[in-house]
């Protein structure tokens, strides 16, 4: 299991050593489906989650890919998470709802289980949800980058990125809000089955899309970010893989 400890966290962070493990769950849905799975999701699958010991930190829309859902599920720990998504799965809500909701669905096992790469380093969950019936539509973008790697993540990368990328990225306006690795523990929950890729992710803010193109332009203009990026690259086994995502009116993260 990677756990970095000892270096210091990006300079934007504002985490809490809560709620380490997360979750990035990506659901292909069925045409059109997507607004009904997220309405019905933020009516009866969020505070039903939380009340059993789960944290729900992110609900979105992929801008590049109208058939796919994306949330976020926190965790304190690996024991709680097998308690927390059995007393789920066997309750009252799921069982009224789980129907309608898998309709909704085409694949929903790609599914990534992560913990943070040292204690601070993880997502800022502390912010107030909005209620049930929002319908406002959050204007901030969620950035995910996902590198893979044919072997675990090692302190190596994640010290590079820390005091390679980091600072050019801050230096773009483009902060980086939490890092997390592969948690390599056995899945305790077989029902739900996850990825077993090697991975190093991280999330990032921006205002709204344009703000987005903006700043990304920006920095691939720079020489000093393409040395950089050109040497993150190279230890990887494939392209990054980056999610653009809308927070949903509900979403704790980005709204």
């Amino acid at each position: 299991m990677l756990l970095i400890y000892g270096f210091g966290p990006p300079a934007a962070a504002q985490s809490s050593p809560e709620w380490p493990i997360i979750e990035l769950r990506q659901y292909t849905l069925r045409p059109a489906a997507r607004d009904v799975l997220i309405d019905l999701f933020e009516a009866k699958f969020v505070e039903s989650q939380e009340d059993v010991g789960m944290k729900i930190a992110g609900t979105f829309r992929d801008l590049d890919r109208p058939d796919r859902f994306v949330w976020l599920r926190a965790f304190n720990d690996m024991p709680s998470r097998a308690e927390a998504l059995n007393s789920f799965y066997s309750g009252p809500v799921w069982k009224a709802h789980g129907k309608a909701a898998a309709a909704t669905m085409i694949d929903s096992s790609n599914v990534l289980l992560l913990r943070v790469t040292r204690p601070q380093s993880g997502l800022a969950l502390t912010g107030t949800r909005p209620p049930q019936g929002a319908t406002t539509e959050p204007r901030a973008l969620i950035v995910v980058n996902i590198y893979s790697f044919e072997r675990a993540v090692d302190s190596a990368f994640v010290e590079l990125f820390e005091r390679a990328a980091v600072p050019e990225l801050n230096a773009a306006g483009i902060p980086v809000l939490a890092t997390y690795a592969t948690e390599t523990a056995a899945n305790n929950y077989p029902p739900l089955p996850i990825r077993t890729d090697c991975v190093f992710v991280w999330f990032t803010r921006f205002a709204d899309r344009a703000d987005y193109d903006s700043r990304m332009t920006a920095l691939r203009s720079s020489a000093r970010w393409n040395n950089v990026a050109a040497r993150l690259r190279s230890t990887l086994k494939s392209a990054p893989d980056v999610l653009l995502l809308q927070p949903t009116p509900r979403s704790l993260l980005g709204g």
